[in-house]
């Protein structure tokens, strides 16, 4: 599978060994960052066209906040580590920043997704107690599947996914389905442009993300090839 996800510089070796060896979350004071740096580098996810009229939620000591309301039914959000796959060995790594710009049907769907997985780790629960958890949030729908047209923009530069991969890789869009529908998508077929990011044996949601790489950042500016 090809591999999009890379990330932008580290925090040194010592620092990529206990991140990869983490069970449970760093307090949460490491995973925050300058309020107006959280909401520009948010917006960048997305054109601007779509991003400076979207709701925006930045991370706070007590979860994410909303810090401005949507024009448009977009939201703009930096997501950390805990929304990688649980087999990551960047999950729980707190130099990880991921901004997406979600649309009105992932807005519904996935950021409850977001917000339930934070508030774990707000708990400081080690990563199976966070597991069990969100698996039975989906077993009993209290977190529901992703609704038609889930998707968001991951256009940034600025993109940083931790130790070890190195820039931000390539934009692209993220889709999320349920696991049931995930073969319709042709993903990985010979040829085809469609990438399986993430499916259910990573992870507590029955969900699977497809990724599909664009050629130009959300500024406009082409990938260089």
């Amino acid at each position: 599978m090809r591999r999009i996800i890379a990330g932008m510089a580290v925090l040194g070796a010592a620092w990529r060994v206990q991140a990869q060896a983490m069970d449970r979350p760093a307090p949460i004071e490491q995973y925050l960052m300058d309020k107006s740096a959280e909401i520009a580098l948010a917006r960048s996810a997305a054109p601007a066209s779509l991003s400076r009229d979207a709701g925006v939620v930045v991370l706070g000591p007590h979860g994410y906040e909303t810090v401005a309301t949507s024009k448009n039914g977009f939201v703009c959000i930096v997501e950390r580590s805990w929304m990688q796959p649980f087999k990551a060995p960047v999950f729980l790594d707190p130099t990880v920043r991921l901004p997406l710009c979600l649309n009105p049907p992932a807005v519904r769907t996935h950021l409850p997704f977001t917000f339930k997985t934070t508030a774990l780790v707000l708990a400081r629960l080690p990563k199976q107690a966070m597991f069990d958890s969100l698996k039975v949030a989906f077993a009993t729908k209290a977190l529901p599947l992703p609704e038609n047209g889930s998707m968001c923009y991951m256009l940034s530069k600025h993109q940083e996914f931790g130790a070890g991969h190195g820039n931000a890789g390539d934009p692209h869009l993220m889709f999320w389905y349920p696991q049931s529908d995930h073969m319709t998508w042709g993903a990985e077929a010979s040829g085809s442009p469609v990438d399986v990011h993430e499916d259910a044996s990573d992870g507590p949601d029955p969900v699977t993300t497809f990724i599909i790489s664009v050629d130009k950042w959300s500024d406009g500016t082409a990938v260089a090839r």
